[in-house]
């Protein structure tokens, strides 16, 4: 519980600050579509670039040491937003500060997946998720409230306030270690590319990459979509639509997960996401901007904490730390390159042609996780080698 409270207030800065970005960019430094783009996702950049040695050195510093250290700097990037006075000096904070959260939230998160029981883990991996969405619900809203109706200043000051007390409550956090072996420890300045990356985890975190970038399209441009559109009430009953679906839906899908399979409950999420961008693309008022929510609700809301358990449990005990960070480096990736793409394709085909091609992608997706994963259909709880029978005493 402490853990998943650790989480909230993580996330919660991230959500202050994505969504909120890419216009802060254009307002206070009139920078390009694309340079804005840039600016929301560099922050995601950071954080892949710090998840590639946190993984592989996660043990070797101690998990909750890395978080203690990691958050403290995640504070002092949240206050350096208010002196950045040029379009280069805040790139740098984002990267900067992208890179204390990907430090963090891989530590907590490795941690909790080993907390998790194997045959429970869709489940378990869904409560701990249920942090995520409710920064997803609450971030957004506060983000746009303090920037319109305070200052982006006042903004940047809340963020740090949240940063500070997933500090503080760190300091109290017990998370289990794990001592390298012998191995391990011989091997420990390599850096092979499966010393930084998981092969068996790579699989469907390539579903998660494609999703991410998806997904960096709405929480990016969504808020700038609906200024344009008129439809500013919609885009805020969105993520509130949004979080309610993913609170509910983390409740009861991974169960179904560990039940019924992997493919019960991916299929199903990756054609909602893709009806949800449809109906963005489309929206012609609010109502149906809210009801876009629904559907990205339990596509990708539903979708990560279900991917994220496939990754970890097709990757041996030792490497949990490991196959965590390849599953946020791709879908990392994704979320920071997929505004810069998008913010290139923005000036062609303007926003409604954005959503729909993200919506033909994530259609499009479905036959990838078929062929790298959807074929195996094994639940998280069981084992992918049949187990020998033990001898009859």
């Amino acid at each position: 519980m402490l853990a998943i409270i650790t989480n909230l207030f993580i996330s919660l800065v991230f959500y202050l600050l994505m969504t909120t970005m890419a216009l802060y960019t254009v307002q206070e430094f009139s920078a390009s579509d694309s340079a804005a783009g840039f600016a929301s996702g560099s922050f995601v950049l950071g954080a892949l670039a710090a998840r590639v040695f946190a993984g592989k050195f996660l043990d070797f510093v101690g998990r909750r040491r890395l978080l203690v250290v990691s958050l403290a700097v995640f504070v002092v990037a949240s206050l350096l937003y208010i002196p950045a006075s040029s379009l280069a000096l805040l790139l740098t904070v984002r990267i900067l500060h992208g890179m204390a959260f990907g430090a963090a939230s891989t530590s907590i998160s490795a941690s909790v997946m080993g907390l998790i029981p194997v045959h429970r883990r869709g489940e378990g991996t869904g409560y701990f998720g249920i942090s995520t969405t409710l920064a997803t619900a609450v971030g957004p809203f506060l983000a746009v409230f303090l920037a319109e109706s305070v200052s982006y200043r006042a903004l940047f000051l809340f963020a740090a306030g949240c940063a500070a007390v997933a500090l503080v409550l760190s300091l109290v956090l017990s998370l289990p270690e794990r001592t390298p072996t012998a191995e391990e420890q011989e091997n420990k300045w390599r850096m092979h590319l499966t010393d930084i990356i998981d092969p068996s985890a790579l699989a469907i975190a390539s579903v998660m990459f494609i999703a991410g970038a998806a997904y960096a399209g709405i929480l990016s441009f969504l808020n700038s979509y609906a200024q344009t559109e008129g439809l500013v009430l919609g885009a805020s009953l969105f993520f509130v639509v949004y979080a309610c679906v993913v609170l509910v839906s983390r409740l009861f899908v991974g169960r179904i997960q560990d039940r019924h399979g992997d493919n019960a409950v991916v299929y199903p999420t990756l054609v909602s996401f893709a009806v949800g961008l449809a109906l963005l693309a489309y929206a012609p008022n609010d109502t149906v901007l809210a009801l876009a929510g629904v559907f990205v609700g339990f596509g990708f809301g539903a979708l990560m904490p279900c991917a994220q358990a496939i990754a970890v449990t097709t990757a041996p005990p030792a490497r949990i730390g490991l196959a965590t960070s390849t599953f946020f480096i791709l879908m990392d990736a994704g979320v920071g390159l997929g505004p810069l793409l998008l913010g290139m394709l923005l000036p062609l085909m303007g926003f409604h042609g954005m959503y729909w091609v993200l919506a033909a992608v994530l259609l499009a997706s479905t036959v990838l996780y078929h062929f790298v994963h959807g074929r195996k259909n094994y639940r998280p709880g069981a084992p992918s080698e049949p187990v020998p029978a033990k001898p009859a005493a």
